[in-house]
């Protein structure tokens, strides 16, 4: 009984803050030679792999301009979710390539890359960007299609003769 009372008590000093030892993990930045951070961004089907730097705020996706490529404006203010929320608009130069899925998933991949790329570039806002959600993939993909079903969920129509 002395054993549960003594880990109770543990627990609780835990709880309350703890020894040194059990403190939050430290984020180190991470960059190449060429003073980039590189993350990949998953989203549905699409994967993005992007490359940020510091630079004048130029987005480039699979050789072209995000304008070009993403023609849709919601499109590109999911890209520039995460700069917004860092107040880091116009810093970094962004190159990316992305695959798969269509383009609303193509940008929420970009969007997850760059925002795991800003938290290895500069590891401080890391908070800010988890609070905002970004780090975080999103886990929401298309459900398979069932055998003797027209879809997913959709059943072939009813005939009554």
């Amino acid at each position: 009984m002395a054993d549960h009372a003594a880990s109770l008590e543990d627990l609780k000093r835990l709880a309350d803050g703890g020894p040194a030892d059990a403190a939050a993990p430290v984020h180190e930045r991470k960059v190449d030679a060429f003073g980039r951070s590189y993350a990949t961004g998953k989203r549905k089907d699409a994967i993005a792999r992007v490359w940020i730097k510091a630079g004048r705020g130029r987005i480039t996706v699979n050789g072209k301009d995000a304008e070009a490529y993403f023609a849709r404006p919601t499109l590109r203010m999911v890209i520039n979710q995460p700069f917004a929320a860092t107040q880091r608009t116009g810093q970094f130069d962004v190159v990316c390539t992305v695959a798969g899925g269509g383009l609303s998933g193509q940008a929420g991949a970009v969007r997850h890359g760059i925002s795991q790329a800003l938290g290895l570039f500069e590891p401080e806002i890391r908070p800010v960007l988890r609070s905002g959600g970004f780090l975080t993939r999103d886990p929401r993909v298309v459900e398979r299609k069932k055998y003797g079903r027209a879809k997913a969920r959709r059943s072939f129509q009813f005939s009554k003769r």
